[in-house]
């Protein structure tokens, strides 16, 4: 593997962005700087973490930025509580979004268990 690019986490942390931006797209303008913006940083900061802790190199160190990924990914699953608790947005978006987010946390699960159980070199 030569790039964190290479990642599927990675690449499927970048579809969820994608879904992301198109679902607040949408969403009323007074909460540009509510729950937009924090539902937007919060799904940016996802593939942002993981990229950041594969260029570290140090294992260690790429699980805690991981650590860090999944932590933003349950920000995210409580935003999306909430925006269909307030309507913001179609149900059948929500459930798109919701899936690509629980396939992408159990990726980074499994990615840390494996970092965290292998012995360094």
């Amino acid at each position: 593997m030569l790039s964190y690019k290479d990642l599927t986490v990675w690449q499927r942390s970048i579809q969820l962005v994608t879904e992301v931006y198109k679902i607040t797209a949408k969403f009323p303008k007074v909460e540009m700087f509510g729950l937009t913006s924090q539902m937007q940083r919060a799904a940016v900061s996802i593939p942002a973490n993981i990229a950041e802790g594969y260029a570290r190199k140090h294992r260690p160190e790429y699980a805690q930025f991981l650590r860090i990924a999944f932590g933003s990914g349950a920000e995210l699953e409580t935003f999306f509580v909430l925006i269909q608790n307030l309507h913001y947005a179609k149900h059948a978006d929500i459930v798109v979004a919701e899936g690509m987010l629980d396939e992408v946390m159990r990726m980074l699960n499994k990615l840390i268990s494996t970092l965290v159980a292998k012995p360094q070199n």
